[in-house]
């Protein structure tokens, strides 16, 4: 089992940035690669960015690419996603989750590929 909690959610005006974490207890962390999804009211699970199990890998979401940053620190046993020129279709509810390491690749969008997530965390962005 791995246990993950997020946090640093909140209100934000539009161009605005935050950075959001996630803490990992449980099973070695390094065991899992991580990923950050996002969902807003009405609207499928959507992925964001994901991290390799080392760091040494990310994959983004074309809405992030440019704006977000995954990374982790394994001797904190967290992942961060930090997140910059905020827009208000950025509004959502942040999760992050963790899949095996054995499994990286085409897989990393498909949020039943992971197989532990966090309860999440709200972020508004006001227009």
């Amino acid at each position: 089992q791995v246990q993950l909690v997020e946090s640093g959610g909140g209100l934000v005006q539009a161009g605005g940035s935050l950075r959001l974490s996630c803490a990992a207890s449980g099973r070695t962390f390094i065991r899992y690669h991580m990923g950050w999804f996002r969902q807003a009211p009405g609207k499928e699970r959507e992925f964001v960015a994901a991290i390799s199990w080392s760091g040494s890998r990310t994959e983004y979401a074309d809405s992030a690419k440019g704006r977000f940053t995954i990374s982790r620190d394994n001797a904190k046993n967290t992942v961060y996603l930090q997140m910059n020129s905020l827009k208000p279709e950025d509004t959502a509810v942040y999760y992050c989750a963790a899949k095996d390491r054995t499994d990286w690749g085409s897989s990393l969008p498909d949020w039943t590929r992971y197989d532990y997530w966090g309860q999440g965390t709200q972020v508004t962005v006001s227009s």
